[in-house]
């Protein structure tokens, strides 16, 4: 199936991985090195292939994108991607599972579909050239840390 001008939905997944750090609450971003969102930071992952599960697709993307193992906790949210382009023709489709998820190990490396990869304090990520769907979860972060959610994500 295509991902550019596809004729049904793409399933993906990403990951909402945070920590804390002498700045506060961090969230794991990277910046996308391929279309769509090429350019922008958002949380890791990418598409699930054929034959695969939702979490080991999310453990996959992010070994591959991050160089980390995780443990995906459970679902944060359903997110609807969907981008067309100057005629309005649809150019890209996804709905992506985002899972709340822990580092096991690792070290953070850039894998070659991404350009960068960071742990970023949620004081700055408002601040950065983020997908639509990242800043949402970026605000969530934050309310929930405002509110004295504090080490419980969401």
């Amino acid at each position: 199936m295509n991902r550019i001008y596809p004729d049904r939905p793409v399933a993906a997944v990403g990951a909402v991985l945070t920590r804390r750090s002498d700045s506060g609450c961090e969230v794991l971003l990277v910046k996308r090195g391929t279309e769509p969102a090429e350019g922008k930071w958002s949380v890791p992952g990418g598409a699930i292939e054929l034959g695969e599960n939702a979490r080991d697709a999310i453990k996959r993307e992010i070994m591959e994108e991050c160089g980390l193992e995780i443990r995906p906790v459970r679902v944060f949210d359903v997110f609807d991607s969907i981008v067309r382009d100057d005629r309005g023709r649809l150019r890209y489709q996804y709905v992506i599972i985002d899972f709340v998820a822990e580092a096991e190990g690792g070290e953070i490396s850039p894998g070659s579909d991404v350009r960068e990869v960071r742990w970023v304090p949620l004081t700055e990520a408002p601040t950065m050239d983020l997908t639509r769907g990242t800043l949402e979860i970026v605000q969530r972060l934050i309310s929930n840390e405002a509110s004295g959610g504090g080490d419980q994500i969401l």
